[in-house]
Parts: structure tokens; sequence; C-alpha cells
């Protein structure tokens, strides 16, 4: 039996401030965030979708509405699909690592010291991954989460170290990484942009 569970990463966000909005409430998606969410819906119509699923964040609930309303599905809400914690939530970011009240976060980039660490994303990202292989069995899933997240996972499945250069992640805005089972067994992994024509595909935050 195959099974395609998607990740999604949320489209573009409305931040005119810049700051790592992280897991702050009132972010939503900018215009051409709904266009890139339209996009998706649009490059997924002849799937088999059968289960849609979000973090429970604003942006990716937003992401997640036209391919829901698409297939006549609800969105399932899981909390281990949520945004990463991190330190410098609400700042921007280049700012606050000059200034001293945060260079004790700074001292292990392996873990890393100013968030939650890799290894608990990985965890918990697997397990909603296999809550919606299960959800979906013989047909395809859409998980909507964030760059971090969806990035920590697929470097998890692809046996590598989790700490890594965020300048390197491919994972850019409505992208989609997709995870492919034959029963319960991952035969491959693929990435895709179907909204990439509509603009840049990267973003602060996640």
């Amino acid at each position: 039996m195959k099974t395609i569970v998607h990740m999604l990463r949320h489209g573009e966000v409305h931040n005119p401030a810049k700051v790592l909005y992280g897991k702050l409430p009132g972010y939503q998606l900018s215009s051409l965030g709904q266009q890139m969410a339209k996009a998706v819906a649009m490059a997924l119509s002849s799937n088999d979708i059968t289960y849609v699923v979000s973090s429970p964040l604003e942006r990716a609930q937003e992401t997640a509405a036209p391919i829901a309303e698409q297939f006549g599905l609800p969105i399932a809400i899981d909390p281990m699909l949520i945004e990463s914690d991190n330190v410098f939530e609400g700042t921007r970011v280049e700012r606050s690592m000059r200034d001293p009240k945060f260079w004790l976060s700074l001292r292990n980039p392996f873990r890393p010291s100013w968030g939650e660490p890799y290894a608990l994303i990985a965890t918990r990202m697997l397990a909603a991954l296999a809550a919606a292989r299960i959800a979906a069995a013989g047909h395809e899933a859409l998980c909507v989460s964030h760059q971090l997240p969806i990035w920590t996972l697929r470097r998890f499945l692809e046996g590598q170290r989790l700490w890594h250069d965020p300048r390197n992640r491919q994972c850019n805005l409505a992208s989609l990484t997709s995870f492919h089972f034959d029963d319960e067994r991952l035969s491959r992994i693929s990435y895709s942009e179907p909204a990439s024509h509509l603009g840049p595909g990267t973003g602060r935050g996640a």
C-alpha cells in the first residue's frame, strides 16, 4: 500500500517589522502568501488528498484552507507540527545577536542553545508524520508546518546531522517536502516548489 505525506511550508507572512515571529499570534499570510496557498492547491488538484492537517498557528491554517476547501475536507490541528521555540522570537535577529543579554543563548549551535533542541523537533515531527500516514493510509496527506521543523525531519530521515547552516535549507515558502511510503517503509523523499513563480522563496520566521 502506497501512501504519500506532503509537508507544506506555509506561504509568505505579512511582517513589515521584519521580526522573527515564531509562535507569536497575529501573524497572517500576506496577499502574496494567499496566492501561494492557492497555487499549491491548484498544483495538487489531481492528487489523492484525503487528510489535511495544520500547525495551530494562523499562517499555517490559512495556507491549508484553499487545499482543504478544494478537496471538501476539514482541517485537523496537530500541535506537533508547530514552529520551534526560539529566544529571538519577536526581535530582529541581526540586532539581537549584538545584544549581550542574548550571548549566553548562542553558546551551543549544535543543540541549539537558543531554542528547541533539534532532537526534540525531530521526535515530534516523526510522530506527526506517522499520524498523517496512518490517517491517509493508501492515499495522500497534506501537513502544513514551518521551515525548521520540516527541514529537521528531512535531515533526520536522510541520516544527516541535525545541526546545519540555516542559509542552506531546501524548504522555501509554500514548498512541498513529500515522504513516499510503501506500507510503513519510507521509500523516498521528494521536493517541489509549486508557487515559486509567484515570488521570493525565503522569508523570516518559519
